[in-house]
């Protein structure tokens, strides 16, 4: 039996998903940006307990097919559900207790601190049953994200590195379902990168399910369960990391020779250009 919080202003409140619940699912998706068609007829299901990564050349349709999950970008045919719902069914308040997405740039105006933007993530949870556990999942995320120990420090003072961390955790303090996650290790260095691929996989067995866009395919064969490869804002190919990440599709798709060979202790594929020496 599923336990509904009720929440306290009149907000209905999700439920925690179950293993394999849909909680995103795009059909027949096309989206337009001015005259050209960035994403063309896609349909992905993402589902509760799994890592999807979404991966591509530079203008795939990758962040605006996240966008579009989300909920943020209105499609100009097809649908997108997010919670068993159309996306514009649900109020702004409603979908972001359902869905928390992280974008590829992380800016403020104002110089708050860190604590404090983390903080933000706790927002659509104000007024409602779960707004006890503001303090808990602000300390959780930044532990989880390593940016405790510059907590009081502003925003703006920080790396281009420690802000993506920041972000992160503004993102997980957030608790929804679904975590859509654009470029989340494109300033990181190779311990945080490692470290931001281990809490999507976390993340995913504790009920939640991740969307990633990432240009590392050594990181989305390691880690995601399932990838969709994107060319032209076609879905190229979808499934477990040793099906789709194959040395021809690979090559046509980046249109640069690579080759597939299996990590020599785990088997997990390790994609590398083919070069002259």
């Amino acid at each position: 039996m599923i336990n509904v919080l009720l929440p306290r202003r009149g907000r209905e409140l999700p439920p925690r998903p179950s293993p394999g619940d849909l909680l995103a699912e795009a059909r027949g998706l096309r989206v337009r940006l001015g005259q050209r068609e960035v994403v063309a007829g896609v349909g992905l299901r993402v589902c509760a307990g799994e890592v999807v990564a979404l991966v591509g050349p530079n203008g795939a349709g990758k962040s605006t097919l996240l966008s579009a999950l989300g909920g943020d970008v209105a499609p100009a045919a097809g649908e997108v559900r997010v919670g068993g719902r159309p996306a514009p069914d649900w109020s702004a308040p409603q979908l972001a207790l359902r869905r928390a997405v992280l974008p590829q740039a992380a800016t403020l105006s104002f110089p708050f601190p860190v604590e404090d933007v983390v903080r933000m993530g706790r927002a659509p949870w104000a007024g409602t049953a779960r707004e006890d556990e503001d303090d808990a999942a602000v300390g959780a995320a930044m532990a989880a994200t390593e940016t405790a120990e510059f907590a009081a420090r502003p925003f703006s003072a920080l790396s281009g590195g420690e802000r993506a961390r920041v972000a992160l955790a503004r993102v997980l303090a957030q608790r929804a379902p679904l975590l859509l996650l654009d470029e989340p290790t494109a300033a990181l260095d190779l311990r945080h990168q490692e470290l931001v691929l281990r809490i999507c996989r976390e993340r995913a067995a504790a009920g939640d399910a991740v969307v990633v866009v990432l240009h590392d395919l050594g990181l989305a064969a390691a880690y995601a369960d399932r990838v969709a490869v994107l060319r032209d804002g076609h879905l190229a190919a979808e499934g477990r990391p040793a099906e789709v990440l194959r040395d021809e599709l690979l090559s046509d798709v980046y249109r640069q020779p690579v080759e597939v060979l299996p990590h020599p202790r785990t088997g997990t594929p390790l994609v590398l250009p083919k070069r002259d020496a």
